[in-house]
């Protein structure tokens, strides 16, 4: 499977942007998913999970309640609504997607759990 995220951009503090993570087939629909980021010079960092059926999600504590992950399994396609953008938010922005389908602890947020990953892209926010 192959992921291309498009979506990202130069946004004011306080901004929205949509990020989508486009796969190329249609197994994506029974694959969970996720977002990471990474900032220059930082290590990557998990943002949002999500599970095949859409039925479980997760957030980083730094992006609850102002980000929201979704997908659209039909289009085979996830999502990332991003609000109240704030300039620690500027990063490359990737979607992954795994091929196991359970959660145990915390794995969700370790890039390990990720078989296929996309090439990012970038926000940037202003102050």
């Amino acid at each position: 499977v192959q992921l291309q995220a498009s979506g990202g951009g130069l946004v004011q503090a306080g901004g929205s942007l949509r990020l989508s993570c486009a796969a190329s087939a249609r197994t994506f629909r029974s694959y969970n998913m996720g977002w990471f980021r990474q900032a220059p010079g930082k290590e990557r960092e998990f943002v949002a999970a999500m599970s095949w059926s859409g039925g479980v999600t997760y957030y980083a504590d730094s992006v609850k309640d102002r980000f929201t992950i979704s997908r659209d399994n039909a289009k085979n396609t996830g999502y990332l609504q991003m609000n109240s953008l704030k300039p620690e938010d500027t990063a490359v922005y990737l979607c992954a997607a795994a091929i196991r389908t359970y959660y145990t602890a915390n794995n969700y947020a370790q890039g390990a759990y990720y078989d296929y990953w996309g090439h990012g892209t970038q926000v940037t926010v202003s102050s």
